[in-house]
């Protein structure tokens, strides 16, 4: 699985889009696809915010959406808000029958004392 862009600079109050391209295709048996976007805080386990391609949990604002075209997946954040912190990670991951895998974590770097909490 690829993921772009590996490092976003973005500003407070502005759009953000992180992208992953699955190498086949991850729809299971089931006919479910088990494709899940997590993000992670300095010092913080990661958490996360879309399952199954698109659902929300119910703790994630509306302003987090996840997509799917073809393998290309898409998390779109509608305005990235700024909190004191490190940088923060955000990452796709996948369960397709016995395999799981993961794409590599986009990066959103801190701006001075401030960073995106997305």
């Amino acid at each position: 699985m690829t993921q772009m862009p590996l490092s976003l600079s973005v500003t407070p109050g502005e759009p953000a889009s992180i992208s992953c391209k699955a190498s086949r295709s991850l729809l299971h048996s089931n006919g479910k696809t088990y494709l899940y976007w997590f993000r992670q805080k300095p010092g913080q386990s990661p958490e996360g915010l879309i399952y199954e391609v698109s659902n929300r949990y119910s703790w994630v604002p509306d302003r987090f959406s996840g997509s799917r075209s073809g393998t290309d997946f898409t998390l779109k954040i509608s305005r990235v808000e700024a909190d004191r912190c490190g940088s923060v990670l955000l990452r796709a991951r996948y369960t397709v029958s016995s395999h799981s895998g993961s794409g590599p974590n986009t990066n959103l770097p801190a701006w001075g004392s401030r960073c995106p909490s997305a």
